[in-house]
């Protein structure tokens, strides 16, 4: 093969892969210079049917993901796995496998895993020179769980240290400690919303100084009483707050029927309506995508800036990463595209 040839046949199969998601009917998040993918120009409407998900290369098998942009470029994601997963990415297309996030174990989570190395849900941000790292251990159907911290100044696998326990909860407690998402809002405050089943979706205040709580008070932010709702994701966007969460069943491969909804707020700690005014202390949330054609459960959303990040299951039940941008109606109401 001559050394002209190479590129040429690399531009090939590139463009066959890209004719193959197309006609798949599959979303292309195209790279811009090296960095976010290019949205274009952003739809005031939502789309008649849920977009597929965008077409990814590497390691995007992923569940429970939540993603940040690392200051030096790229994207560091971390992910549900054992000892946590980390993957990284320079520009949203192809994804890498980067290790876990405690190499050597995390042998404080034990007691409430039940001796399994497996840890969920984590939530990844960057303040102030430092990874920020909160997850949780647990075991499914059991409220006997915590959310713990972790920073790291490189995000590298091995370089994180345990910064300790954040909140539990137990057999006496009408919460289930798991889904951590921090928000800092535009006063400097931090928040941690988090929960799963039980009485809902809470949020406590935390202390900057040192990413844990700064008092005990829980306020209530979601229920559908016996009723699943879970993986909360608190962000703002003009002058609401928005907060996403997952109904429905997580968990069991093609069969899953996890959606992805959201509501939102004029301010941080609610309270939280749906498009029918509904509140989510009552059941409320306005759908934004669920399960269609090979995308089965699509749930545990993310946000970051305007891409949603969410895992999703195909036919043969594994899980992968989903990416689809966010635009907003003429109501202030989001949809995925």
């Amino acid at each position: 093969m001559s050394v002209t040839s190479r590129p040429r046949r690399r531009i090939a199969l590139v463009a066959a892969l890209v004719v193959a998601a197309l006609a798949a009917g599959i979303v292309v998040l195209r790279a811009r210079d090296g960095g976010a993918p290019a949205a274009g120009s952003t739809p005031v409407v939502a789309p008649s049917a849920y977009p597929e998900p965008a077409f990814l290369l590497g390691d995007a098998g992923v569940h429970d993901p939540a993603m940040v942009r690392k200051p030096d470029g790229g994207y560091l994601l971390a992910h549900t796995g054992d000892n946590l997963r980390l993957r990284t990415s320079a520009d949203l297309s192809t994804f890498t496998d980067a290790g876990a996030v405690f190499p050597d174990g995390a042998a404080w989570t034990l007691p409430y895993t039940k001796g399994s190395t497996a840890l969920w849900a984590p939530d990844i941000s960057f303040h102030d020179g430092r990874y920020y790292l909160y997850y949780s251990a647990s075991t499914f159907g059991s409220n006997r769980s915590a959310i713990f911290l972790a920073t790291s100044a490189t995000g590298e696998s091995g370089s994180w240290t345990d910064a300790g326990l954040v909140i539990e909860s137990g057999a006496g407690s009408d919460f289930n400690a798991i889904d951590p998402n921090l928000f800092v809002d535009d006063e400097g405050h931090w928040w941690l919303t988090f929960g799963s089943f039980w009485t809902g979706i809470k949020q406590i205040a935390l202390d900057p100084a040192t990413g844990r709580p700064s008092n005990p008070a829980r306020t209530a932010l979601a229920t559908r009483g016996d009723t699943a709702i879970e993986a909360p994701y608190l962000v703002k966007h003009g002058d609401y707050y928005y907060l996403w969460v997952s109904f429905d069943a997580c968990c069991k491969g093609a069969a899953s029927t996890y959606r992805t909804m959201v509501g939102r707020s004029a301010g941080p700690n609610g309270p939280f309506i749906d498009r029918n005014g509904t509140p989510m202390t009552a059941g409320g949330g306005t759908e934004v995508l669920s399960g269609h054609g090979a995308v089965h459960g699509p749930g545990h959303p993310a946000v970051l800036d305007d891409l949603l990040l969410y895992h999703y299951y195909a036919d043969s039940g594994s899980s992968h990463l989903g990416l689809n941008r966010i635009g907003y109606d003429s109501g202030g109401w989001p949809f995925a595209y």
